[in-house]
């Protein structure tokens, strides 16, 4: 397991099966039934349309880089530097996430990089969604 320091999310009655489905490794967003949009993070309702006719649907992991900060600070809890990053899901929402197994510098952070999920194992009840760039 990871850095025993670092802060872990805890789940919510909204959050619980996105966090179940990070147990078995897949990455789970919800869409709407009404309007069709997909959406993260969870709520019990969609953003765009405002209707509870909602469910959770696996997403494909797949996702590009749409924006990130690379940090320099030094903090006991994570290993630096580190990539902050938004990614755009494939299936259009984005959702903050850490970029791994590649350099955490400006010439191999490419925006709009084709990206991959990948599970950080932090904790018995949390695995941590992050994106590495895409296997070709």
């Amino acid at each position: 397991m990871s850095n025993p320091f670092k802060p872990l999310p805890e789940a919510t009655p909204e959050t619980k099966p996105y966090w179940e489905a990070t147990q078995k490794g897949e990455l789970h967003i919800q869409q709407c039934h009404d309007c069709a949009d997909h959406y993260f993070p969870p709520r019990p309702f969609c953003p765009s349309c405002g209707s509870r006719n909602v469910a959770w649907k696996k997403a494909s992991g797949k996702a590009t880089l749409f924006s990130y900060v690379i940090n320099h600070l030094k903090n006991p809890s994570y290993d630096g530097p580190y990539a902050i990053a938004v990614v755009q899901l494939e299936e259009g929402p984005r959702m903050m996430s850490n970029i791994v197994n590649c350099d955490q510098t400006p010439e191999a952070l490419i925006l709009d990089m084709p990206l991959e999920v990948t599970f950080e194992r932090m904790s018995d009840d949390i695995n941590l969604p992050q994106f590495q760039p895409a296997k070709q």
